[in-house]
């Protein structure tokens, strides 16, 4: 199903990469390899953890006494070439070839290909029913049978692979002559496996659609779904979201694997998160006082509900009433009242604030203020009496300001 990995096959997209790291090459004076013209040492790849592999982006590729031959991406991240040293126990010698490169070869390796087939194997999907919020199948059962078999592994061994590396999303990206799979993992964003022929980039995405419960046949608007798995005996909640663009549809993937990230969270303190020393204290200060408005601000992925997760986690008590508003409930704490946002059925952001306003709180979490109600209630909250912890998307504290202002929120 992958592109056929000759010459004269290899897309633009594949060549302008390979030039890239040849220009890498040159700039640290560093040898080049085309890895599909170079044998592998399947038994030196095996001896890594595929994990690593994938994270470090380099594969090890010949082995000579007391050294090693490896092909990295980045020859600048000395981390790395010290971390395969450490764990070989031998000198490295570093040649330089393209991502997308070295992930087709681990793809080939003998390793690669076995822990995608124990992926897909150990893969069981399972119906759980009715969402008891919206009373909807997670599933359709009637449609999946419909799918072709391969298409079905394909997309299992894509979503598999995401949670066992703990990604937190998948993207799935439509280019001009194939399709780009990435992980976001730690936050950041990069290619996950060799690109897929475009001819699969519609079974994939209707694949999607179908464990979604979305309309295959439209194609021109952006859809919203979610579904849920069970990987070997575990739920797992993921989040669909489906947008047209001029190469076709792409997807993103949402991974809420609550119980990994509740056992995480239910150790989280603030002291964790990298903050500096007089950050924390001064944070630690406000998050103990009884009233005002404590706002996280920052891009997705950076860490703004983990943060007022974390503060919450030190600051509950039995003598506190604490309720949270989320889209969705990401992560689940014992002690605190939590309640999803569920819009379908009329529960936004501003009806449920002003219902937990009702309910006698001492503190509240809002998980992002999008609207202009959403920012008047929370900030009228913090004036009468109520500690408001709440999030902002904005890419620095200044630009809260302008948000708050177009939302236009007094000064």
């Amino acid at each position: 199903m992958m592109r056929n990995n000759k010459q004269d096959k290899k897309p633009k997209s594949f060549k302008d990469a390979e030039l890239k790291a040849k220009e890498m090459a040159e700039k640290y004076k560093i040898s080049y390899i085309d890895l599909s013209d170079v044998p592998i040492n399947r038994e030196l790849v095996q001896s890594f953890p595929v994990d690593f592999l994938y994270r470090s982006k380099f594969i090890p590729f010949e082995e000579n006494g007391n050294s090693v031959k490896i092909a990295v991406s980045d020859p600048s991240d000395i981390s790395v070439i010290d971390s395969i040293e450490s764990f070989l126990g031998k000198k490295v010698n570093v040649f330089v070839s393209s991502e997308r490169g070295i992930f087709e070869a681990l793809r080939k390796s003998e390793a690669a290909l076995q822990v995608l087939r124990d992926a897909t194997e150990g893969y069981v999907v399972q119906i759980i029913g009715k969402d008891e919020q919206t009373d909807e199948d997670t599933i359709s059962a009637e449609k999946l049978a419909d799918q072709d078999g391969s298409i079905i592994k394909l997309v299992n061994s894509i979503i598999f692979t995401a949670v066992q590396r703990r990604a937190s999303d998948v993207h799935i990206e439509s280019k001009e002559d194939d399709l780009v799979i990435k992980y976001r993992i730690d936050g950041v964003l990069s290619e996950a496996i060799d690109h897929i022929d475009k001819k699969f980039q519609s079974p994939i995405i209707s694949r999607i659609k179908v464990m979604s419960d979305l309309d295959i046949a439209e194609r021109r608007v952006p859809q919203d779904g979610k579904f849920r798995l069970k990987v070997k005996d575990k739920g797992i909640d993921f989040r669909v979201s489906i947008m047209p663009s001029i190469y076709g549809e792409d997807a993103v993937i949402r991974i809420l694997d609550k119980e990994m990230i509740t056992e995480a969270v239910s150790e989280l303190k603030l002291d964790m998160l990298g903050f500096s020393k007089e950050v924390l204290h001064t944070l630690k200060r406000y998050i103990v006082k009884p009233y005002g408005m404590l706002l996280v601000t920052g891009p997705t992925g950076s860490g703004k509900t983990t943060t007022l997760y974390a503060a919450l986690t030190e600051i509950k008590s039995p003598e506190d009433k604490i309720v949270t508003i989320e889209d969705p409930v990401e992560y689940q704490i014992d002690g605190i009242t939590q309640i999803p946002v569920n819009e379908k059925k009329g529960l936004t952001f501003a009806r449920g604030l002003r219902s937990i306003l009702r309910h006698d709180p001492d503190k509240i979490m809002v998980g992002e203020i999008r609207d202009p109600e959403t920012a008047q209630i929370a900030i009228q909250s913090a004036l009468t009496g109520h500690l408001v912890f709440t999030t902002v998307h904005a890419n620095n504290v200044f630009d809260v300001i302008g948000r708050f202002l177009h939302m236009k929120v007094d000064p």
